[in-house]
């Protein structure tokens, strides 16, 4: 039996729909053209352009404008999946003054990438693995740079993408090649950071390899989507944002179901509601995500702490284990006997645990002062996450 032909794509999808894979990889049926993906791709074009002679500097940038151009002008604006004349206009214009800035900030820089647009595929666990990376560099040592051209109007940390890349790019026999040619010594690929570089505002976003055991976890979850597909596990998970922009809706048989009349329906009664009960249900809706919160958040710290991560990315956050310790008091009357006894509490305006602490980090204190209150005190370790966006 053939290998499971596989890809960040495919895998990307499924986790979206599985319905809308089989839809787009099973059945083939086409989407309708995007104007998004037009433009990047007319843009990963000219960036392979600049780059593919692998002899610096780049070719002039009338030339790079005139090679834009004429690929510009191969489709038309509904081919592309423009609106109008207009709309692809505007598509083009905006290309342009990209490419213009690109040249602007890189032009005379000495740069001799080991390849662009290299594609390869590998065999491993069962799966034909599919990869195309914009851009390749060596860093010397057997050590190589993986570079992502984004071109949308925001650009997200897409962390399955950066898993997947660091996964066979360390062990691509054809990348290991590549690299002994320029070092014949190399007797294994090391992926020394990952970058997605934003285009339109020339934006450079550097990331470091992630540890053997994330990596190890992601492969898992690959594995999972893989054994999903091959037993043909294509049921619908719908959502009125992703449904409303999917091109299979009509052929979808849980939209066909008056999944979209449930939808409207919805909206309606939340539309009928008065200012006091939509108000009312803003409320009591923040008390259950508070809840809801409290509980996912230590679910989180629990699983963090046993793949021993201290910290880890989704597609839009990142999570970042916050370790503190705090003091207990078993006696809270010994520690106020032994603060007015030290002529300490008056340091301590109100006697609470907070206050109690920082008399440890108040140099008035005595260390004989702080030794006695210590000895009153256990310390307990506490566990937060600090909740970060991705840039």
């Amino acid at each position: 039996m053939a290998n499971l032909s596989f890809s960040y794509s495919k895998m990307s999808t499924y986790k979206e729909c599985p319905q809308k894979y089989k839809f787009r990889y099973i059945l083939k049926i086409p989407e309708k053209p995007k104007y998004y993906f037009a433009f990047g791709t007319a843009l990963h074009k000219v960036m392979e352009f600049m780059y593919a002679n692998l002899k610096p500097p780049f070719p002039p940038l009338e030339e790079t404008l005139k090679f834009f151009r004429l690929d510009w002008q191969k489709t038309s604006f509904a081919e592309k999946g423009y609106a109008s004349a207009q709309k692809e206009l505007e598509g083009y214009e905006e290309g342009v003054k990209i490419i213009e800035a690109y040249y602007k900030k890189h032009e005379k820089d000495i740069f001799n990438p080991l390849s662009t647009e290299f594609r390869t595929t590998q065999e491993v666990d069962g799966l034909s693995i599919i990869s195309i990376v914009d851009r390749i560099d060596y860093l010397g040592e057997g050590k190589v740079s993986i570079l992502d051209y984004k071109t949308g109007k925001t650009v997200k940390r897409e962390p399955d993408q950066l898993l997947m890349y660091q996964k066979l790019m360390s062990q691509s026999p054809q990348l290991l090649k590549l690299v002994q040619t320029k070092d014949p010594s190399v007797e294994k690929v090391d992926v020394a950071n990952l970058l997605f570089y934003y285009l339109p505002k020339l934006d450079e976003q550097i990331y470091t390899p992630a540890p053997k055991e994330e990596i190890d976890i992601f492969w898992q979850g690959v594995l999972k989507v893989a054994d999903n597909i091959k037993a043909e596990k294509f049921s619908a998970t719908p959502s009125e944002l992703a449904c409303k922009f999917c091109d299979y809706k009509d052929l979808c048989p849980v939209w066909k179901n008056k999944k979209a009349e449930d939808f409207a329906q919805v909206n309606a009664e939340e539309k009928s509601l008065s200012p006091l009960e939509a108000l009312a249900k803003k409320i009591d809706e923040l008390g259950t995500l508070q809840t809801d919160l409290t509980k996912l958040k230590q679910e989180v710290i629990k699983e963090m702490q046993t793949l021993k991560l201290q910290r880890h990315f989704g597609k839009e956050y990142n999570v970042v284990l916050d370790e503190q310790e705090h003091l207990s008091f078993a006696d809270e009357q010994a520690v106020i006997d032994l603060l007015r006894k030290e002529k300490l509490l008056n340091k301590t305006l109100v006697p609470t645990i907070e206050t109690i602490e920082d008399l440890f980090k108040n140099e008035q204190v005595t260390l004989e002062q702080k030794k006695a209150l210590g000895a009153l005190a256990k310390k307990i370790k506490t566990c937060d996450l600090k909740i970060l966006k991705d840039i």
